[in-house]
């Protein structure tokens, strides 16, 4: 009489369809916490709390992980502003969501922030990234078109990034009133 042995079971739910979100989404946090530099596929497989194996997997290599992740950072920050303006009922809702928007320093802001310096700088030296920056850019503008004509959804959205940068490095910098003369006068 033979015994056969069962088959082993694997920890791994077959066909898991989140992993890959899973993987990106620990990746955006990785960046946030040690920097582009110092992320590596142990520490996002970590912070997923999945084999480091499935990272290959599921991407061709670290830098394909970081694209993904940046890609999906820039449609959660273009669709929370395209959000923003859709619920805006005119343009001067608009002005005061928009400086509501730019003087929130809260941890989700803080981090998207963060997120996004890493982006600059690694897509700088990643021509494959720009499209990522620029397609970030054009829904931004889309979002702000809305309720603002091309030229001044230009002018805010390149302001909104000014803004950004310098407030983030001297939060006292420009205060709300400033900024709500600022993007009054943008869009004039």
């Amino acid at each position: 009489m033979t015994r056969e042995k069962a088959p082993a079971k694997s920890h791994r739910p077959a066909n898991d369809p989140e992993r890959r979100e899973k993987i990106i989404t620990a990746a955006l946090a990785t960046i946030g916490r040690v920097g582009v530099a110092d992320t590596t596929h142990r520490r996002i497989a970590e912070t997923a709390g999945l084999p480091l194996g499935s990272l290959t997997y599921y991407f061709s290599g670290l830098d394909d992980i970081i694209a993904a992740a940046f890609r999906q950072l820039s449609v959660q920050v273009s669709d929370h502003l395209m959000q923003i303006m859709m619920a805006a009922p005119d343009q001067a809702a608009a002005r005061t969501a928009l400086v509501d928007y730019l003087c929130d320093d809260g941890p989700v802001r803080t981090m998207d922030l963060i997120l996004s310096f890493e982006l600059y700088a690694y897509a700088s030296r990643r021509p494959l990234l720009k499209t990522v920056m620029l397609d970030w850019m054009a829904a931004s503008r889309r979002a702000l078109q809305l309720h603002f004509t091309v030229q001044q959804a230009n002018a805010l959205d390149a302001m909104i990034e000014g803004i950004t940068i310098h407030n983030a490095m001297n939060p006292k910098m420009l205060d709300q009133q400033h900024i709500r003369l600022i993007v009054e006068r943008l869009s004039a």
